[in-house]
């Protein structure tokens, strides 16, 4: 019998073959020629591949295409090391290939909607071969993704989706099991007869309003007797959300939970710290970064939501890879289980994402 591979870097069509009892060329069309072999077939040899860790050869994909790639990455500043994440996702996809047929050139915007438009035209103008982008406007943006794909630029969306536009596909976190995981935490905690709240970016964007919608309509068939009292929109401004914030604490003293559904919730906590309700209230956060792990380790953080930017910019790169070198077209929507962290796991998760940035370090400096 053939050897199979000991580590997922080394995993084969072979290993797979092996490991199903069937012949390496049936593995090979399950995986490339979908159409040509029995659907049970191709669902047993993919989550084969799956559970191995196999992962095709880029490099020779890249060989026969013959074509060198520029994508364009058109994110958000941002106020925390969430697209930063997103964007070092991005980067180690590409550095996976041995190959230096990839160019990605960074556009990145200030604010909601500040730049946007123009990041899309200058990619647009510099004929980039693909766009992956966090459309903070979708309704402005869809004429220019219109215009992208009339000239064969395939636009991804991460984090957050463009429906109603021309886009290829979205790799996001599930928002819906966010906000209704948000919900479902503190109505267990908060009890009773109470009030809630909600803060958001925007609701423009399609990302917040589904968590809200997930999250009120979670409140509403488990918990009836707790009331969503407001739901806040801080434009990603940090003191527009600390304002509002406060001004929430004065208006509702009798709040007894908050749901910060963005990277913005360190200004939401000062409020809540000088208005003397962090011990009165259960809050749900979103992410994770140096400046919230202090509130998760004292408790007045109750858990965060986890969205998996790197991840997310990984399998976005990985999509329009594959579509640009083999035109393969992929799932319209790609949504990934949000990971839950607490006071109980946080020094296990950042141990994890220490020794994942020591591994990114070494094949930077080593590859």
């Amino acid at each position: 019998m053939r050897r199979r591979a000991t580590s997922s870097k080394n995993v084969t069509l072979i290993d797979i073959a092996d490991a199903l009892q069937i012949s390496t060329s049936t593995v090979h069309r399950a995986l490339y020629e979908g159409g040509s072999v029995r659907a049970v077939t191709r669902a047993r040899v993919r989550q084969m591949a799956t559970k191995l860790g196999y992962r095709p050869n880029l490099a020779a994909r890249f060989l026969k295409s013959n074509r060198h790639f520029t994508i364009s990455v058109n994110t958000l500043k941002g106020t925390t090391s969430f697209w930063d994440e997103v964007r070092a996702g991005i980067a180690e996809e590409a550095g996976v290939l041995p190959l230096n047929n990839v160019t990605l050139e960074y556009r990145t915007y200030p604010g909601l909607g500040k730049g946007e438009q123009e990041a899309f035209q200058q990619a647009l103008a510099a004929k980039v071969d693909g766009i992956i982008m966090f459309p903070t406007r979708p309704a402005r943006i869809a004429h220019s993704v219109r215009r992208a794909r009339q000239s064969n630029v395939p636009v991804i969306c991460v984090a957050t989706d463009a429906p109603q536009t021309e886009r290829l596909a979205v790799v996001s976190v599930d928002t819906m099991v966010s906000g209704s995981l948000a919900a479902d935490l503190i109505g267990k905690l908060a009890r009773g007869s109470s009030k809630v709240a909600v803060t958001l970016s925007d609701l423009a964007i399609t990302e917040h309003a589904e968590k809200c919608d997930a999250f009120a309509r979670t409140l509403q068939r488990y918990y009836p007797r707790i009331r969503l009292a407001a739901t806040i929109q801080d434009h990603d401004v940090e003191s527009e959300a600390y304002d509002k914030a406060r001004k929430l604490f004065r208006t509702c003293p009798d709040l007894r939970g908050i749901y910060i559904t963005t990277e913005a919730s360190i200004p939401v906590l000062n409020a809540a710290k000088d208005a003397h309700m962090l011990d009165r209230l259960t809050i749900i956060t979103t992410d994770l970064f140096p400046a919230l792990v202090q509130w998760i380790r004292s408790g007045a953080v109750e858990a965060t939501i986890y969205q998996r930017p790197k991840t997310q910019g990984m399998l976005a790169f990985r999509i329009l890879h594959e579509y640009l070198t083999e035109g393969k077209c992929p799932t319209p929507q790609v949504r990934l289980a949000p990971h839950l962290v607490t006071r109980g796991n946080l020094d296990f998760f950042l141990q994890r994402q220490s020794q994942e940035s020591d591994h990114d370090e070494r094949v930077a400096a080593f590859p």
